[in-house]
């Protein structure tokens, strides 16, 4: 499919951007219980989650300190994973962890990748360059 390869930095970028996004519904669900009412009853870690998913989240979406924004997420999401879901089984279509592995995994990618276009990093960078 190389007519698809053109597209490759768009996609990627919109990839950033709306995963960060969906991130970011993650803290304020915890944190405001807005767009949803957070189910569970918050302690310290997930105060701590929810303000590395608000904070991190945006960055990531607008692409400021991407590389250490999304190595801090897919930490975050790793740990969260083995603490919350790892615990009641091993494979995460059994314990209901999918998404945060994914989030830990595409954040890892972003992570490796940087920011890419359509991001304050990259607007940065033009302006060293100036």
């Amino acid at each position: 499919m190389s007519f698809l390869d053109g597209f490759t930095d768009k996609a990627y970028a919109l990839m950033r951007i709306f995963v960060g996004l969906f991130f970011v519904q993650h803290g304020t669900m915890k944190l405001f219980n807005w767009p949803a009412e957070f189910p569970y009853e918050l302690n310290a870690m997930s105060y701590a989650a929810g303000g590395i998913e608000l904070v991190f989240g945006i960055a990531i979406a607008i692409g400021l300190f991407t590389r250490v924004s999304a190595f801090l997420s897919s930490g975050m999401a790793a740990v969260g994973y083995w603490m919350v879901h790892g615990l009641n089984d091993f494979f995460p279509i059994n314990n209901g962890g999918e998404l945060i592995a994914i989030f830990c995994f595409v954040f890892l990618y972003v992570a490796c990748r940087g920011a890419g276009i359509w991001s304050v990093d990259s607007m940065m960078a033009k302006s060293d360059d100036s």
